[in-house]
């Protein structure tokens, strides 16, 4: 089988799934006979999406919440990369802030959102710090186990050509680290969407987040739904650029190298 045909039939299985989860959610709930306030009919969340997108603002509250999670991501990864490849470097500093380190990585993220809210009040700034939390450390650990796992081999010959430490870094450790440090982002894409949303729920006046919490008062489940529905395309889309980037940076490496990176 060709890998084009092969390509094919999965995705025409992928969209056979599709298609019975569908129509599982639209007349399952009346055959079983479950409440429309517990799980309501596919038809009844479309209508419902229908009528938010105007009249709650869905996509202005969606733009929000994409804008939150794209800076807390970008902020996040820059800052976990950039102290992943510091500690990788040096092996003592390292030794001094790991415990520090791991005591942060041990607290719960979420449980930050409120302090965040105390101190800066109902803006954008809690949810992204909330996603920085977040994101900061897959992309740290990431980063930090694969300088560690280095091969010692390529780094002394670098060394035997009389390179520098920058130049042994930008050459050798740094493209080496590449696979790794896309596999950290691909994971803190999606982390980064639950920050923003932990953050939105705990002291939000605006975002899905908060449109969460506005329709769970209303005990309206299908808009509850629209709201994850929304979120769920946002961390779909993070993590597909990730994905692109990664495959534009990486072009060099076979794609199998790449997903077992």
């Amino acid at each position: 089988m060709t890998a084009n045909r092969a390509r094919l039939v999965t995705t025409s299985w992928s969209l056979l799934v599709l298609v019975v989860f569908l129509a599982a959610w639209q007349w399952g709930p009346g055959l079983l006979g479950v409440p429309d306030f517990v799980l309501p009919h596919l038809s009844k969340v479309c209508e419902e999406a229908v009528r938010i997108w105007g009249s709650e603002r869905l996509l202005w509250h969606a733009g929000i919440t994409a804008a939150e999670v794209v800076v807390g991501f970008v902020l996040g990864s820059v800052l976990g990369a950039l102290i992943g490849y510091a500690l990788g470097l040096s092996p003592r500093v390292e030794a001094v802030l790991s415990p520090y380190l791991l005591a942060l990585q041990i607290a719960p993220k979420v449980a930050f959102a409120p302090l965040f809210v105390m101190w800066m009040g109902y803006t954008m700034y809690p949810k992204i710090l909330v996603a920085v939390l977040i994101v900061f450390f897959p992309v740290l650990i990431n980063v930090l186990s694969a300088m560690r796992t280095m091969d010692v081999d390529m780094i002394n010959l670098a060394r035997s050509f009389s390179a520098t430490r920058l130049q042994v870094f930008r050459n050798v450790e740094y493209p080496t680290t590449m696979p790794a440090l896309f596999s950290g982002l691909r994971i803190a894409s999606t982390l980064a969407v639950i920050g923003v949303v932990v953050g939105e729920l705990v002291g939000g006046n605006m975002g899905l987040g908060y449109l969460l919490v506005f329709f769970e008062g209303q005990g309206n489940t299908a808009a509850v739904f629209v709201v994850i529905a929304a979120l769920t395309v946002i961390g779909i889309a993070a993590y597909y650029a990730v994905v692109i980037a990664e495959k534009r940076v990486l072009h060099y490496l076979p794609s199998s190298e790449r997903r077992s990176a």
